[in-house]
């Protein structure tokens, strides 16, 4: 895999913070043109009362539309388990392709099975406009972008690299948050370790833009720092800390978490590329709640 960084296009990037799912959404601009990705949308759900709404998505939609832009993609770095994805709903508004890592379908086939979908769901990544591999580039305007296979929170998660900046998805967090989860199926504390050695080979004043941030010990919420920052004073990975050192204190601290709030809700909509179950004989569309199933 060879990814060509060019950290002379700096790319403009609007975050955008959800704080019902600590989920930060981005809105990226090619500098060069009026075309944009969105990275990682976010899709309103009222889990206890089934009720979903688009206000975050009509949030990027809005900023969108009012800067002139043009849609090209819409950007989802993993299957997210703790928020719904907007992308066919701002794709419906302002066209663009979806795109994900290829490794959906190992997903795809895990939770086929959980949820019992039966033959009707396809497990092949179709309901994805693009399926990246390890090292592909697309476009985004005339800035060539790149996708790196970055798995171990989930074998699809993938960081884009666009410009001097890179959206790394749920591999890395802030560098006084460490790193995510890796214990849901599929993933790997090992393999999550190799990942973010990869992230950070990237050039130390590469800009990196955060999935999640939880605002440890009271702080405000922030979602951008640098490579050289991570490598520096990331609490997990940062000084040198060995494999072996992090596989331990990931397993350690996985088996202390609670399950993310929307995870049901969340996969069975995003393996879908953020469409929602097809509807029932009544015509009324329903999630599934698999006992004792996660």
């Amino acid at each position: 895999m060879t990814i060509h960084v060019d950290l002379s296009i700096k790319p403009e990037v609007k975050g955008f913070f959800d704080p019902a799912t600590n989920t930060i959404s981005y809105v990226v601009k090619d500098p060069a043109s009026n075309a944009c990705a969105i990275v990682d949308s976010v899709m309103d759900i009222d889990y206890a009362a089934g009720r979903i709404t688009y206000d975050h998505a009509d949030q990027l939609i809005t900023y969108v539309r009012d800067q002139g832009l043009t849609l090209d993609w819409l950007i989802e770095t993993h299957v997210h388990a703790d928020h719904l994805s907007a992308a066919p709903y701002i794709q419906r508004q302002l066209g663009g392709k979806i795109g994900i890592g290829r490794n959906i379908t190992v997903v795809q086939d895990t939770f086929g099975k959980v949820f019992n979908e039966g033959t009707e769901f396809q497990r092949d990544g179709s309901q994805f406009d693009r399926l990246f591999d390890d090292g592909d580039s697309y476009q985004i305007g005339g800035m060539t972008c790149f996708a790196m296979h970055t798995p171990g929170h989930t074998p699809a998660c993938m960081t884009h690299v666009m410009g001097d900046a890179a959206f790394v998805g749920d591999t890395l967090f802030m560098p006084d948050g460490g790193s995510a989860r890796a214990d849901f199926p599929g993933g790997d504390a090992g393999q999550l370790y190799d990942s973010i050695q990869k992230v950070l080979s990237l050039p130390d004043e590469m800009r990196l833009f955060m999935c999640h941030d939880y605002g440890p010990n009271g702080r405000e919420i922030r979602w951008e720092t640098t490579v050289g920052d991570e490598k520096a004073h990331n609490i997990h990975v940062g000084q040198g800390r060995t494999r072996e050192e992090f596989v331990a204190m990931r397993t350690a601290r996985d088996k202390t978490l609670a399950m993310p709030k929307l995870i049901i809700p969340s996969l069975q909509v995003n393996m879908r590329g953020g469409d929602l179950p097809p509807p029932d004989e009544d015509g009324k569309r329903y999630l599934k709640v698999p006992i004792n199933g996660l």
